[in-house]
Parts: C-alpha cells; structure tokens; sequence
C-alpha cells in the first residue's frame, strides 16, 4: 500500500514453499485477506520472496505470466524482493544454511540476477526496485584464517561488484531503477553499520569504480555514481537494534558517504534488562530460552556495563552467561510481532521501529518500508495468531505509527 513515507508491504518469506507452485498457492491464499484488511480500495505492493528453484519456474514458460495477470487482478504489485534466503527458508533446521551459498559461490550471483530479471518485469513504470541479500556471508565459516578471510571478502565484493554492472547497463536499456541491498545481520560478514560502511566505501566502491570504468568506458566520477544508486543498504530494524546501535548516527554516516537505504525492513527482536538479582537473571534467562527452537538461529548480544557488547551464536551458547555480573541487558534475534511491546518477563526492541519510523518521517530515507516477521510458525503457542490476522494488525500499526 502506498502512504506518504513510501510503499508499505510485508515480506511474503512468512509463506512457505520452495517449489513456485507451492509458494503461489500461500500467496493466493493469504495476499486477498491481507489486503481486504489493509488496502481494500487501492493497490498494496508486494515483498516477494523467491526460492532459488522458484526464480527458475517464473521464469519457465507462462508462469511469470500467471503471476503478472493475478496480480493484476487481484490489485497487487512487487516492487521489492527478499533474495536473503536461496533455499527452502521453512525446512527443519535452516541456521547458519540461510546464508549458503554465500556471495563467494557463482550460484549466488546467477540467483541474485534472475532475480531482477523477475523484478524488472514486475515492477510498475516509474517506482524503483530492490532485491535484499546475504552481508556477504556467514562470519564463522571464515575467520579461523587471515588469508581465509580475506579472500572470502575480496570474491564476495567482486561478485557484488558485477551486479552492479550488471543493474547499470539494466539502466541504460530499460531506463529502471534496480538496486541489491545489502543487509548486515549478526554473524554476518557485515554485522554493523560501521561495518557495512568501511566495507562499501574501503572495498566495493574502489573495486565496483574499477569494473563499471574499464567494462563501460565511463569516468570513475559516473562509477561511483552507478554503484551508489545500485548497490545500498537493507535496513533491518531489528539487525541494528540487536547490536545497541544509534539509528541516528547510523543514518548521518550513510548520508556523509552518498549511501542510500534500499529498504527498511521493520522487524522487532527479544530484550531484557538484567537485574542484579541471581533469581531474577535466572528467571529471566529461562524466558529467553522459551524461544529457543530448531529452525533458525536466535544470536544474543549482551551489553556490558563498561558499554561493551558480548556475543553468541544461538540460545544455547548464551544460556549459561545469564548469570555474568557484568552483563547488563541481552537481546536475541528472534523476530518477535511488531506490535508486541511487552511479553511480561521479555519485552521486544519495539520502542527502535519508532525511533527509526520517526528519522524516516523527519528525512525520508527510501520509498521501501516491508514488515519482516517470519517467525510465526516457530512462535510460542500463546503468541501465534492465524497469519494473514497477524499479517494486517502489523501493518495496521506501522500506518498508526505514521500517522496515517
């Protein structure tokens, strides 16, 4: 749905299925409810997760075709993609798998592009489009090795490097606006927004300026330009909350290098305050690991008292530390429904989607705003609700918080 702050969607990843036929059935399910419930009288645009072997089938025969003219009638449009996930993101355990193949491997790439190819035919006259992706890839499937690392780093940016080439010379003949947006996470390569920062502007720019000039035969001035409108940053609420770090100042220095917000996708995570009462922590400490469950992985970040932050992989590597002193507050990446503020013993990073929605509306920072709650299948039984009900109230609240 459009609002005066950009296109409002939900990531259709919440849907299951690899198999194209299997996601369009969800989607022909679901997508009429929720838009019923939230944009009855006007077109609502769509967040558009594709699997790797689903991208393969739209593009086989007719079925993009079938998908373009029910969108049509149904009042639907994609203007956004999630090319997060290259395989069956709902399968038993998903974990660290959700970042293979990783931007190293061609498989990525070749997804990555069919992608926008997709989106390209999508996509209505004149809105922008983007594609959401791995930060590059899985941070502890490299860092037993300087030299490991390293190379992992210089072959994912080369690759990024070549969409970028790729989406320019898309620009120059289709006259559309595409962009990959990158979307650092923790335990990514990219886990920070100084991260994502030093990375773009230290390793893509001077690599992607030295492609786009030798494969075009433009300056490196038009380069940089290219690269800045076709490579960005996928802002997930929840990401930046886990990490404590300060929206404003994350959003100032993107500005300071030129890099854009591809899409903000608005998404809550788990947190707690530690008291210093062992019994409470301990109570405290169970709560969270009622959220632990098989399929994905939930990373706690502790915040220490002398401001310092203290990670773990999943759940269980964090539970024994409830009970560290020096640990002040944690915070576990499990995508918690954004309308939910306080789950009695746990509250969410709700109180971050506000301050974030605010920056927006004070200096509008992309026309893509896509709530991204997954988790609804692995939810505690007392929080799960039928999925397009949970679907529209997200929604309803994101509209209230704007103020329309």
């Amino acid at each position: 749905m459009v609002t005066g702050y950009g296109h409002l969607t939900y990531c259709t990843n919440i849907h299951g299925g690899e198999k194209w036929e299997d996601h369009f059935t969800l989607l022909r399910k679901h997508f009429p409810q929720i838009k019923q419930h939230v944009s009855p009288h006007h077109p609502m645009g769509l967040g558009l997760r594709l699997s790797d072997l689903a991208s393969k089938a739209l593009l086989d025969g007719g079925t993009l075709k079938e998908l373009q003219n029910w969108l049509a009638d149904e009042g639907g449009y994609v203007f956004t993609m999630n090319g997060f996930p290259f395989g069956d993101f709902h399968e038993d355990v998903v974990k660290a798998h959700v970042h293979a193949p990783d931007w190293t491997k061609p498989e990525r790439l070749a997804y990555t592009k069919r992608l926008f190819d997709i989106l390209a035919r999508l996509l209505p006259e004149g809105m922008d489009g983007g594609v959401s992706t791995s930060p590059l890839a899985y941070r502890h499937g490299y860092n037993d090795a300087e030299s490991k690392w390293q190379a992992m780093r210089e072959r994912a940016t080369q690759q990024i490097a070549e969409v970028a080439l790729y989406l320019t010379q898309l620009h120059r003949e289709q006259q559309k606006v595409l962009h990959l947006d990158i979307e650092p996470e923790p335990d990514g390569v990219l886990e920070t927004g100084e991260e994502f920062i030093g990375w773009y502007t230290g390793e893509l720019v001077p690599l992607g300026r030295e492609l786009l000039v030798s494969v075009l035969g433009i300056t490196a001035t038009e380069a940089e330009e290219a690269i800045k409108r076709h490579v960005r940053l996928c802002y997930d609420v929840c990401h930046f909350a886990l990490g404590y770090e300060n929206h404003r100042h994350v959003v100032d220095a993107l500005a300071q290098h030129g890099i854009q917000v591809g899409k903000f996708q608005i998404s809550a995570a788990l947190k707690a305050s530690l008291p210093p009462d062992t019994t409470a922590r301990q109570v405290i400490g169970e709560a969270f690991m009622a959220f632990n469950e098989p399929t994905y992985l939930h990373q706690v970040i502790a915040k220490r008292a002398d401001g310092q932050v203290r990670r773990f992989k999943d759940l269980p590597d964090a539970q024994a530390a409830v009970l560290d002193e020096q640990s002040t507050e944690w915070r576990s990446h499990f995508h918690i429904p954004i309308f939910l503020e306080d789950l009695g013993t746990l509250q969410s990073t709700q109180s971050d989607i506000i301050e974030v929605l605010a920056i927006h509306q004070d200096r509008p920072l992309s026309g893509h705003l896509e709530v991204e709650t997954y988790t609804w299948g692995v939810l505690p039984k007392r929080l799960q609700l039928p999925i397009a009900e949970s679907i529209s109230r997200e929604l309803h609240w994101v509209v209230n918080q704007l103020g329309e």
